[in-house]
């Protein structure tokens, strides 16, 4: 679940604002508090970042993914922090947010954003999936691993899914995978995992 605190900000006066520890967004000028995931959660997470990391060092890309940077909508007072968030740090110079506040507006440099869904999968399917094609980001991973989403996500009956969503003619096209389906990523094409490899933190 998370918590909203009503009062409607800029994106200055929530970085301005923003405390150190916990994990809050904004969500069209609302903050929203991020509840503290499950361990569940973070272990799906954890094995994503942790593959991810693996692809791009054995590939030599300039790529990182950092602890805390957020991403923005150019057009909203909207920003986000991703569960896991991968930059490609050659395109950060044109970033004219990231020196002072770890945020990026600029699909080119976010190669690839992971979202693993918890009890607020309408934000994850919904909102995000909007702002995060708005911006242009490639690639966009909606791991529902409890398969919480609605079916026309999860399948009927719901079932653990993957979603990953690639950016064409500026829409994403999203594919489903479930179970022992290999996964199918345009910027790691190379990558060998199945669903169910990751989902397998909270099976």
């Amino acid at each position: 679940m998370t918590q909203a605190l009503p009062k409607l900000v800029t994106f200055d006066e929530f970085t301005e604002w923003r405390p150190e520890g916990g994990r809050y967004e904004l969500h069209d000028g609302v903050i929203i508090e991020m509840a503290q995931p499950t361990g569940d959660h973070e272990d799906v997470v954890g094995f994503i970042a942790g593959q991810i990391s693996f692809e791009y060092i054995r590939l030599n890309l300039p790529y990182f993914i950092p602890k805390t940077a957020l991403v923005k909508s150019p057009t909203s007072e909207a920003c986000y922090s991703p569960d896991v968030l991968l930059l490609n740090r050659t395109n950060l110079v044109n970033e004219p947010l990231w020196k002072k506040k770890s945020t990026v507006i600029e699909g080119a440099s976010v190669p690839l954003i992971v979202e693993v869904v918890s009890t607020n999968w309408d934000d994850d399917y919904y909102t995000k999936f909007g702002k995060y094609q708005s911006i242009g980001i490639p690639e966009y991973w909606i791991v529902d691993y409890l398969g919480l989403g609605a079916k026309r996500f999860t399948g009927n009956p719901k079932q653990p899914t993957l979603s990953i969503c690639q950016l064409t003619d500026d829409e994403y096209q999203i594919t489903q995978f479930r179970s022992d389906e290999q996964i199918v990523s345009s910027i790691f094409p190379e990558l060998n995992l199945t669903a169910k490899q990751i989902f397998r933190g909270a099976i």
